[in-house]
Formats: C-alpha cells, structure tokens, sequence
C-alpha cells in the first residue's frame, strides 16, 4: 500500500473517473485525504456510472465534461499535482467499426491534455492507461516493455500513438508523463451492460444470469488477468515513484491462466450457468495476440509494487460484489 502522507492533500485529476478503474482510484484517494476532482463525459454505452462514487460523491468533485473540450481541460489542469489519464474509448471491437471515433477520444483528447499541462501546468505529473493490445502477436512470454510492438487493431494504434505523445512531450518538455500497459482487468464497479470491456466481467454476468458462456476454439489462449484493487496499487506507486517519469510500464498480474479454467472458475464461484465450445468467429484469428502474460520486473524493481489478488479471489469479491449492487450496473 502507498503510505498516505505522500498522498495527504495533494491535487489530482482522474480523467474517466466514472469508470471502474477511475472511480475504485477514487476511492483510495480520497482515503489518503488527496483533493480529487473527477472528469467524466457519461458517454452513452461507456464505462461511467454515478452510482460507483455513491459513498464519497461528498468528499470529491465531479465535473461531467469530455476530455475533447479544449476550453474545459485548460481550466481543470491547473494546480494539479498528478493527473490520472484514464478517459478513453476501450473497446477494441468498436475501434475496428468506428476507427474515427477511437482516434478522436484517444489520440485527439490525449493531445490536449498534454497541450494544456504545457501551456498552464507542466509539473503536473501525468499517469496514463495504455494497453497490452499495443504489442499485438506476442513472440516470446513473458512479454517485457522492449516487446516489438506491432498492433493488429486501431485501439492498440491508438493507445501507442498517445504512449508516444507522452514521449516526445517528456522529452521535448519535461513534462512527467508515465504509461502503463495494462493487461486484463476486472473487478467491481465495472458496467455490465455488454460485452465489450472486460470478459472475466462480462462471463460474471452471464453466470449469475444461469446463461451459457461461449469460448473460442479449445480453450487453451493464455491471457493475464489483474484485478482492480491491485491496478489501483501500481498507479498510486507509479504516481510517487520519483523515477517513473518518462517511463513505461507493464501492469499486469505476472501470471497466465487459460481461457477454459477461468470460465470454469467464474462458474464454479457464481455457482450458475454452463459454457460450450465454438469455433473462432469469421476474420477474429486476425486479430488474435496468441497467449499473453505480463513481464512485470519493471515495475516491481523500480517502484515495489506486486499484485497481491490471485484470480479465484479477485472473482470472488467481484462476484459478491454484484450480488449487491446489480440493480446499478445491469
């Protein structure tokens, strides 16, 4: 845990801080006693929800508002010590059907928010979300930071293509800007509507509702699921890291679990619902990475912090989680 006197009173922004991992970020900000102000546009089908900040919606100030809005991220910059970058459109397949869209809200946003850091606060240290998908078909595992990084869809272009924003700013400007690469995340306070975020999420959802989970092909794809509370973790100790500025960085469990054993590990814990075995959809093998697990010595070396969940109890607590409070997310 980030000891909370480095936190105490600091000034932070968390862009898309509606979503899950924005607002459990919240959370143990507001814990430490930071000053958090949350920016969130509430797009229709994205990750946002209100009902995510219900017990510190007093503690904190919510500004609903798009990255996008120039004007906007100008003002809300100022004064900030750290600014967690997580607005984001994040859904790969989306990216592929609206290649636009993903551009504007990725690249676009990202870019004014450093533009603004430069013009009216260029101390404000900047953590952003990246994602694995920028090292499309991996070739050796685990996968370190110096992976070639050959993305196969437009999200992972994306999430690279601000990943070197943040570079070049960094370098031409000192602006302190971090990235890390996460890998599969799940958790509570994720919405649940579709299924084109988080799969262990989604699969949560469809066992609780006794329904039948679909896996490709046979089942053995490797990926690394990361629970939350441990995202959460790592970013705080990347924000206080006072050597992770112009750095990138692997955030991922360390650890591989085939796609068959997760799905039967959801089942056996909602104790509901049934999978079947289907063949890859027409064209998905061309934008399928091959096994993925996460190199995180970087990270672990540099700043300290390891995962602590391991998946059965990181599903476990989410499961319950929506036993409670599905009535806010369905």
């Amino acid at each position: 845990m980030v000891s909370e006197e480095k936190l105490f009173g600091k000034n932070i922004l968390i862009t898309g801080g509606l979503g899950m991992i924005g607002s459990n970020l919240a959370h143990a900000l507001v814990k430490s006693g930071a000053k958090v102000t949350i920016l969130d546009a509430l797009l229709p089908l994205y990750g946002g929800n209100k009902s995510n900040l219900k017990k510190i919606d007093n503690k904190l100030k919510i500004i609903i508002g798009d990255i996008r809005n120039s004007s906007l991220v100008n003002e809300l910059v100022k004064n900030r010590d750290f600014i967690f970058h997580l607005a984001a459109q994040v859904s790969y397949i989306d990216s592929m059907s609206d290649p636009l869209l993903d551009l504007d809200i990725n690249c676009r946003g990202h870019l004014i928010l450093l533009e603004a850091c430069r013009k009216v606060n260029p101390t404000a240290k900047i953590i952003f979300s990246g994602s694995r998908m920028e090292y499309g078909k991996t070739y050796s595992l685990p996968v370190d930071e110096e992976h070639p990084t050959n993305p196969l869809i437009t999200y992972g272009v994306h999430k690279l293509t601000a990943e070197k924003y943040n570079l070049v700013y960094w370098h031409n400007f000192k602006i302190p800007t971090v990235t890390v690469r996460i890998t599969n995340p799940y958790g509570p306070r994720q919405q649940m509507k579709h299924s084109k975020y988080g799969i262990i999420n989604w699969f949560i959802r469809l066992a609780m509702e006794n329904k039948i989970i679909s896996i490709f092909g046979n089942g053995q794809q490797i990926r690394d699921y990361i629970y939350v509370d441990d995202i959460v973790q790592g970013l705080l100790r990347i924000a206080v890291s006072p050597n992770s500025a112009g750095q990138v960085y692997n955030l991922g469990s360390g650890k591989g679990t085939k796609f068959i054993d997760m799905v039967k590990m959801v089942l056996e814990i909602v104790g509901l619902g049934q999978f079947e075995m289907v063949d890859w959809p027409k064209n998905y093998q061309n934008i399928e990475t091959g096994d993925f697990i996460a190199d995180i010595s970087k990270i672990t070396q540099q700043t300290g912090w390891r995962p602590k969940t391991p998946l059965k109890d990181g599903i476990t607590q989410t499961v319950r989680f929506y036993k409670k409070y599905r009535r806010y997310y369905w």
